[in-house]
């Protein structure tokens, strides 16, 4: 059933089951096709990633880089995948969703294998930002792949569902390195990582055999081909849809710099100031990936639930609260691994109504572009985190510069979350 707002003229679909997995017992089969493909492309995506922060500390003893320059790495890798969403968006509207997948994963794919073989810090930068642009638009043309294909009443829960292959990626890039730095020494070890990570471009075969464009798409695209009025790059930015995407750009940078400046240092917070070793510190991290993988899941049950901007609302607070908690106060080492759980949980959960939102904040023929521009001008902005927090660590403890940019960013996402509309259940259209 649908009913249609009265002020905003807006179709919306009625949400009669919220129960979390509702939407794939109702699946056909194409969409449990797409659902997987999505989900195991975030997961590796997610992988590829983390390894970078895992191996980050190896980096800076064997080729003596202070932390400053060893976080800008980092934030060149989101840079780039932040002109690279958006570019990735454009192409998925011009030449279609699955095309633009398939090209994304073997792009960042082959550069992590490039990653593998540098020989100094100087092509370790250069090579994790080409990898960026792939890494970037991966994401956007998944998620509206994955928001046109999924039926509106159960678009949160599906979208946040993929969402939680992240912290499985992120799962793996943990076990990678806690096997390969076991058994191998760390000059060899993190080479191997970055082999791993380029894993995600077997999943193309499977895209090409398995996965089909969403009729809303092809039918845009269709018209536009007929009419000769294809989207510019630019039209996210003009009329009524510039505050749109004005908000939404802000809101992808709180909660992309919150998240960033969280978990691309903790590994560092916990080996640095915590005292672990790499190996010792996997239980750590393994509490905080539990905490994430079921924050993405009960984001993605509340997203239908309470609506997507209550949701932000909700996890920004607990976000902020948290990251106080675990890096402010004298806990012991025991509390501090109790901690990663809810740590994980309100840092990532929110994530999961992020996807299922842009894509309805947008008409389908700016779709790509304009949910591919915020979210990943997010990633860019919020990209500068990492270098940030590196760089304060040098006048302040690490713990202390985490929870100096983790706070404002997330009060940030609070704010611009709040002055959007709520888009649950909008019924999306060939426009």
């Amino acid at each position: 059933m649908t009913t249609v707002d009265p002020n905003q003229r807006i179709e919306r679909a009625e949400i009669e089951d919220t129960s979390l997995l509702a939407f794939y017992r109702d699946m056909n089969a194409p969409e449990r096709r797409t659902f997987w493909a999505c989900a195991a492309g975030w997961a590796l995506d997610g992988m590829d990633f983390m390894i970078y922060p895992l191996v980050i500390g190896t980096i800076i003893a064997l080729w003596k880089v202070d932390a400053g320059s060893a976080g800008l790495a980092g934030t060149v890798t989101l840079l780039a995948s932040a002109i690279g969403g958006w570019l990735g968006g454009y192409l998925s509207d011009h030449i279609g969703r699955v095309r633009t997948l398939q090209i994304t994963i073997i792009w960042f794919s082959l550069f992590s294998l490039v990653c593998a073989v540098v020989q100094n810090f100087e092509q370790l930068l250069i090579a994790r930002a080409v990898l960026g642009l792939g890494f970037g638009g991966e994401w956007a043309a998944g998620a509206v792949l994955m928001g046109e294909a999924i039926r509106p009443q159960y678009r949160g829960r599906a979208v946040g569902s993929v969402q939680s292959g992240w912290a499985v990626g992120w799962g793996l890039a943990v076990l990678s390195q806690a096997i390969l730095f076991s058994a191998l020494p760390a000059e060899t070890a993190w080479r191997w990582m970055f082999v791993i990570g380029a894993l995600p471009a077997l999943l193309v075969f499977y895209i090409r055999r398995s996965v089909t464009e969403p009729e809303i798409a092809a039918e845009a695209r269709a018209k536009q081909a007929a009419s000769g009025n294809r989207p510019a790059l630019w039209e996210i930015f003009s009329g009524p849809i510039l505050k749109t995407t004005i908000l939404a750009s802000l809101m992808a940078t709180g909660c992309q710099g919150g998240y960033y400046a969280v978990t691309f240092w903790v590994p560092q917070f916990l080996t640095k100031e915590r005292h672990l070793s790499i190996v010792g510190s996997t239980g750590y991290l393994s509490t905080l990936i539990i905490g994430s993988f079921i924050g993405y899941l009960t984001g993605a049950w509340l997203a239908d639930r309470i609506g997507r901007r209550n949701l932000f609302l909700t996890f920004s607070i607990g976000a902020m609260a948290v990251v106080l908690l675990y890096t402010q106060l004298p806990l012991t080492n025991e509390v501090l691994w109790v901690l990663g759980f809810p740590l994980g949980f309100f840092a990532s959960g929110y994530f999961s109504g992020v996807g299922a939102f842009l894509t309805e904040l947008y008409p389908t023929r700016l779709r790509g572009s304009g949910q591919g521009f915020c979210y990943n001008f997010g990633r860019g902005i919020g990209a500068l985190f990492p270098f940030l927090v590196g760089a304060l660590s040098a006048t302040t403890s690490l713990a202390n510069a985490i929870a100096m940019f983790a706070v404002v960013a997330y009060a940030l996402f609070f704010i611009a979350a709040f002055a959007l509309p709520e888009t649950r259940g909008r019924v999306l259209h060939a426009d």
